[in-house]
């Protein structure tokens, strides 16, 4: 085994080991003045040594890395992950569980019907395939804890939409709903039965106590998505100088919606239409921004909320709403739209979509809402036809 000879110089005293370090370009030691013979070189401080130790260094640097990216990837699915759940376990979500992901977009349905008609089922459809990564939850009053309906529902719309997987139907429990807002006293206050609106003005409380509580996208159940909304704090224009409240977004106890619901209890009057509702946001949006006419197809912004231009909504106004039942030489792209609004309070005839007749609401069912176009339209004119030859 090669041993190294140490030197000392005269009149010093011996070197120990200690007084040394490794000249790593001449491979010997080196003590003060003198140098070691170099019959063993300093393995230790081989130059080879310290480019593995970075090699090292850096493969451990790449693992840490991946690993905090895997751990961050997670956290990004967090939102989605509930969606890849087969239908039956989403039944197992409490509303807490789902609207505590956050972003939601909600419906609500303040009749006592159980059936959700074509054009319910159309908006829900269109949203969850427009937003698939969001939750898409539509709040029934006629459900209760212990009403049980799922995809194997005798109700085709309940069943359609129960297959979805980012598709949440619940109870709408308004009590539950208002806690903690200013809308709970005028709830428990409030009868009814002697209400003339009572269907419209719970819609318009609920509406603005889940925006409130959750954050997210509330939509009336007759808008068809056609894009993503790329606001977070927005109000619709149904015209200039006036807001709509059938589609609406801010995040959770955003100032405006708390300030809405104050003004709702203080100048409550259920007995004119829209008093609690378009007219409240736009009395609203009035008291803390100059309100301008729209040009052209521009977007308006006051106090951090976007007022989007009626085009984005609404660029088939409510006197023109039978538009969407006739049939269009050249049919309009909305290229410029986020979601349609078809007027459905308007519709007191009842006028719904048929399969083959080519009109403009038709078209939009097939592109937007196409497994409720399948199995409400389509498949029920079938059932119809071949019910009619068997009687023959």
């Amino acid at each position: 085994m090669l041993q190294t000879v140490w030197v000392s110089l005269p009149g010093k005293r011996a070197l120990r080991k200690s007084d040394c370090h490794c000249d790593g370009k001449q491979r010997s030691w080196r003590c003060g003045f003198a140098r070691a013979i170099i019959q063993n070189p300093c393995l230790r401080h081989d130059s080879r040594t310290p480019g593995k130790a970075r090699m090292f260094k850096k493969i451990q640097i790449c693992l840490c890395c991946f690993f905090v990216l895997g751990i961050l990837y997670e956290i990004s699915l967090l939102s989605s992950c509930f969606f890849s759940y087969m239908p039956m376990p989403k039944h197992f979500l409490t509303p807490e569980q789902v609207l505590n992901l956050g972003k939601s977009i909600f419906f609500l349905e303040t009749t006592e019907r159980l059936e959700p008609p074509p054009l319910v089922s159309c908006s829900v459809e269109s949203a969850a395939r427009i937003y698939p990564n969001r939750p898409i939850i539509l709040f029934m009053k006629g459900l209760t804890n212990n009403t049980v309906l799922d995809i194997n529902s005798s109700y085709a719309a309940f069943s359609l939409l129960s297959s979805m997987k980012n598709v949440f139907i619940f109870p709408l429990q308004m009590e539950n709903v208002f806690q903690e807002t200013p809308l709970l006293q005028w709830y428990n206050q409030v009868i009814p039965e002697e209400e003339k609106n009572w269907v419209h003005v719970s819609s318009d409380a609920s509406r603005l106590a889940l925006i409130w509580k959750y954050g997210g996208i509330y939509m009336d159940t007759d808008v068809i998505s056609i894009r993503p909304i790329p606001e977070e704090s927005f109000l619709a224009a149904q015209k200039s100088q006036f807001s709509s409240n059938g589609i609406f977004g801010f995040p959770a106890h955003h100032k405006f919606i708390w300030d809405c619901m104050e003004n709702f209890v203080l100048k409550y009057n259920g007995n004119i239409w829209g008093n609690q509702g378009p007219f409240l946001m736009t009395r609203m949006l009035k008291a803390i921004c100059n309100l301008t006419d729209f040009k052209g197809t521009e977007d308006h912004s006051c106090q951090n909320i976007s007022f989007l231009n009626p085009q984005r909504f609404y660029p088939i106004p409510y006197p023109a709403w039978r538009r969407y039942y006739k049939v269009w030489d050249k049919s309009p792209n909305f290229n410029i739209s986020y979601a349609l609004h078809l007027w459905n309070f308007m519709n007191r005839n009842r006028k719904a979509v048929v399969a083959g007749s080519n009109t403009l609401a038709e078209n939009l069912y097939k592109v937007y809402c196409p497994t409720t176009y399948k199995d409400l339209i389509l498949n029920v004119k079938l059932k119809n036809f071949t019910r009619s030859e068997d009687s023959a």
